[in-house]
């Protein structure tokens, strides 16, 4: 079972003079890269007893210091010391979308994880504004790379290497609100909707093959197979609208890009 620290750890992490949560970030990001152990304080918001069936089982495989905690926003604010905020949504996903949204709410820069079954894919969207999901089957080296990426990202973005807004002509992205408006209004994009579109607009006019998207927004081990990138280009391409769905490109034969839209003529 993955290791639950004490009070008495507690007390003595947030002794005063400790590093800035930035820093221990940064030095654990360096850490990983020079090869060295990956390990992250996380808490993980649920009911499941500590000692019962485990919410994630690969989890308790890894390295990594958890705490146990209810699944209520209230609790996670107390925790704001951890690297990782790990919501359980596998049994009620009502209550961690409300954990989720509350959170965010909060002005909570931790980023979030949140477990659920495959039936819960589905209901996830952008408005629950958490940082990644995961199925509760997930393997020990998927769970790993996201912690590890959740962990980076949140370095980065707390020492100010986080590029912000992405604007492109009338579409602003807000990565951090997980919010995408066109010409001031906001999309209704599900979550990966919302995470297809934010890469592509980061990488525009380079063409990427459904193989490759399935990596990068899925997660390398997602077994749905290539046409759900299709369908989610399709119905990207429907909430844009007519006047937008050519900012998403396809290359014949090979997959897709975006496209950037053409400069608008001045008015007279």
């Amino acid at each position: 079972m993955p290791r639950s620290t004490s009070s008495s750890e507690d007390r003595t992490r947030r002794r005063p003079g400790r590093r800035p949560r930035a820093r221990r970030l940064l030095d654990r990001v360096r850490g990983l890269r020079s090869g060295g152990a990956r390990v992250a304080d996380l808490v993980l918001l649920t009911t499941a007893p500590p000692n019962g069936a485990p919410v994630i089982p690969a989890l308790a495989l890894l390295h990594h210091r958890v705490r146990f905690a209810p699944p209520d926003a209230r609790a996670a604010l107390g925790h704001t010391d951890v690297d990782v905020i790990i919501v359980d949504g596998s049994d009620d996903l009502a209550k961690a979308r409300s954990t989720c949204r509350t959170l965010r709410a909060a002005g909570l820069e931790t980023p979030v994880l949140l477990v659920l079954g495959e039936g819960g894919l589905p209901v996830v969207s952008a408005d629950w504004g958490v940082s990644d999901i995961v199925l509760g089957s997930a393997g020990p080296a998927e769970l790993d790379a996201r912690l590890r990426l959740l962990t980076e990202r949140a370095g980065a973005a707390e020492s100010g290497a986080d590029a912000g807004h992405i604007e492109v002509g009338d579409l602003t992205i807000d990565p951090g609100g997980y919010t995408a408006r066109l010409r001031g209004t906001a999309l209704d994009l599900t979550y990966k909707e919302f995470e297809l579109l934010r890469f592509l607009t980061q990488h525009p006019g380079r063409v990427f093959t459904r193989a490759q998207l399935l990596q990068e927004v899925w997660g390398y081990d997602y077994f749905g197979g290539t046409r759900t990138v299709d369908v989610h280009i399709r119905r990207l391409r429907a909430k844009l609208g007519p006047e937008y769905d050519q900012l998403i490109g396809t290359v014949r034969n090979v997959g897709y890009r975006f496209d950037q839209p053409p400069d608008r003529p001045a008015l007279p």
